[in-house]
């Protein structure tokens, strides 16, 4: 199956590199990551295109029978332009359509925050507190699943880390980390950001723009990365801090998604 989206095949190359199984299909994807069961898009579904008029049902089905134990459903559809999801959504299903940026030069942010100290996560403190920064936004019910997630996540950008594909940064007052994201290669000229992420107590302050800005500096130069991938939600804030970095939309990505 050829991808189309720059975001998925992004995705799907970053969990091949971390053990993640792929399942090609022809017409579409069975993505497992054996390894973070709990990771809703690192177990899902990826269709080449949008089922025919009346088959929402099938797929939800097939994802059912990948995934026997699941407690969600994860589906994502290729392309790179808004797919009609309504008769998933009537299916009981959320939509979320977010929107691929790329960029091969940034500019400064208008709002930096220079007292930070930007590096690297090294440290067990360091990585557990980019954990507790994950829980701290997350808005789910199942406080346990998201930490088996989260720890998940760390895990698989560790082993990135030590394969030198890149690295997570950290914005950090004192000891105290207040903003984090990753940067990792997906070939010789893409890197892909991930999971973009500030405590709630540190917000509006410029630590997420500055740190992006500075993370995107080092692919650009010190990776020799041409090509800055990241995914964000258009109805979101942070999209506009992209934006004014020199980020611009180039696709739109489709993923549903039901939890029980």
């Amino acid at each position: 199956m050829q991808l189309r989206s720059l975001a998925f095949r992004t995705d799907l190359r970053l969990l091949e590199l971390t053990g993640s199984e792929i399942d090609d299909r022809g017409t579409h994807l069975v993505v497992r990551t054996p390894a973070n069961p709990t990771y809703h898009w690192g177990n899902f579904l990826l269709l080449a295109e949008p089922p025919h008029p009346g088959g929402a049902r099938e797929v939800m089905a097939a994802f059912d029978s990948e995934f026997p134990r699941a407690r969600h459903r994860a589906i994502g559809i290729d392309g790179t332009q808004p797919h009609d999801l309504e008769e998933f959504v009537a299916a009981g299903m959320t939509a979320d359509v977010g929107v691929a940026m790329t960029s091969t030069s940034v500019v400064e942010p208008a709002r930096r925050a220079d007292d930070a100290t930007y590096r690297p996560l090294e440290s067990a403190d360091d990585w557990e507190q980019r954990v507790a920064i994950t829980v701290a936004n997350n808005r789910a019910d199942d406080v346990d699943g998201h930490l088996e997630f989260a720890r998940g996540k760390v895990a698989q950008e560790q082993a990135l880390t030590e394969q030198g594909y890149g690295a997570r940064w950290g914005a950090f007052e004192g000891d105290r980390l207040v903003s984090t994201a990753g940067l990792f290669r997906t070939d010789d000229t893409t890197a892909r950001f991930q999971s973009v992420e500030t405590h709630p107590e540190a917000r509006r302050r410029g630590f997420a723009g500055t740190l992006v800005h500075r993370l995107a500096t080092h692919g650009l130069g010190d990776l020799g990365i041409t090509t800055l991938v990241m995914v964000a939600d258009p109805e979101a804030e942070a999209i506009r801090i992209y934006r004014a970095l020199g980020f611009e939309v180039t696709e739109h990505v489709t993923e549903l998604s039901q939890v029980d």
